[in-house]
């Protein structure tokens, strides 16, 4: 046998189709994208049934859906957008999982990420215009932050339910701006809906260059790469990881768990929190009660959704903005409620919980 034929026989020996034990090594990655993307399926498909009931063709429902998500140009754009609050959002819940937590309250730490933002940019009027927008992004990661921190520092020290603080903390914290909004920093000449001053066109901290996309997109982006990076290849992230899987473990080799924890929460509620930032920044122009528009939520739903991989979080808060950005074409085209994806985001939460079960149990992927 000649060298060539001898070395294409042993590449073809150990190329994946031919490797016998090719799934058993990688069956828990191919777990990570074949199971959640069957629950996004099943969803689409529960979601159809139920569209028919109301006499809708499901098939006009999954074009219209794709046109107003990924048809055109500006359907991209309108998704982008929508998917930067998103990734955000969601890495305040995927962060703390990394360490067991259950942190729910991305919508809370947006809220006061925003009003942090507002605050400092009407406190500095006659500042340059990149000053204030660098003070408007620090005060809304750090309101964020501390309010993330709040649920942590409860499961630390008293013992409290992280999710369920967390959940509580994001009605305290639409109150307060609510309180704030009518009250003190309200804007005499916002009639119809009560809202704070304007920060001022100068402020606001525009588009991508040739795109209507603005820059809280890459925000996201750069949040979700320096997010995997901290947890995946740093010894912080190690310790996380530790801690996640086995506390008692970790508080034997010595590791502080407390800190961790507290660590965690800051920087997950300081994504949120820049999330906020953003939409003052770069939408909205002032707060107001637009800004409790569910992103926080959503985020969550990213986050499962993603198995709590912050670069995955972008892909997934990219599909998730495009069915959120199709709600209006589906109003327009099908005479749906704007609000039905809603029903097949609830659809698709409850598809990717009841999919938790399913992980390790594949047979054709499991180990000997």
């Amino acid at each position: 046998m000649t060298s060539e034929v001898a070395d294409s026989a042993e590449a073809v020996g150990v190329s994946p189709a031919a490797d016998p034990g090719f799934l058993q090594r990688h069956g828990a990655s191919i777990e990570y994208i074949l199971i959640p993307g069957a629950a996004l399926a099943g969803a689409l498909v529960v979601f159809g049934i139920f569209v028919a009931l109301f006499g809708k063709n499901p098939l006009d429902l999954y074009f219209y859906m794709y046109q107003g998500a990924f048809g055109t140009w500006f359907s991209w754009q309108n998704t982008l957008t929508r998917a930067a609050p998103l990734i955000l959002t969601a890495l305040c819940a995927a962060l703390p999982a990394q360490l067991g937590l259950v942190i729910i309250g991305g919508e809370g730490a947006l809220l006061i990420g925003a009003l942090s933002a507002t605050s400092m940019a009407l406190a500095l009027p006659s500042a340059p215009p990149l000053a204030v927008q660098i003070a408007m992004a620090g005060a809304g990661m750090v309101g964020g932050g501390l309010w993330i921190l709040l649920s942590g520092a409860l499961r630390q020290y008293r013992g409290v339910n992280e999710t369920i603080s967390s959940l509580l903390l994001v009605y305290i914290a639409l109150a307060i701006l609510n309180h704030l909004v009518e009250g003190v920093m309200r804007d005499p000449a916002s009639l119809n809906k009560p809202s704070t001053h304007e920060i001022g066109a100068a402020n606001m901290i525009g588009t991508i260059p040739g795109t209507d996309v603005h820059w809280g997109l890459l925000f996201g982006l750069i949040a979700a790469i320096a997010s995997y990076i901290l947890i995946y290849h740093t010894t912080f992230g190690f310790a996380a990881r530790v801690a996640g899987g086995n506390i008692r473990a970790a508080k034997i080799v010595g590791l502080s768990v407390g800190k961790l924890i507290l660590t965690v929460c800051f920087i997950a509620g300081a994504c949120a929190g820049l999330a906020g930032m953003v939409e003052v920044a770069a939408v909205q122009g002032r707060t107001n009660a637009n800004l409790a528009a569910g992103y926080g939520y959503t985020g969550i739903l990213v986050a499962f959704l993603s198995r709590q991989n912050p670069l995955a979080v972008v892909p997934v808060a990219i599909l998730l903005g495009g069915i959120s950005a199709s709600g209006g074409l589906l109003q327009r085209r099908l005479g749906l409620p704007d609000a039905s994806v809603l029903v097949l985001q609830g659809i698709i939460f409850v598809f990717v919980l009841a999919s938790d079960a399913v992980y390790g149990r594949i047979g054709f992927l499991k180990g000997k």
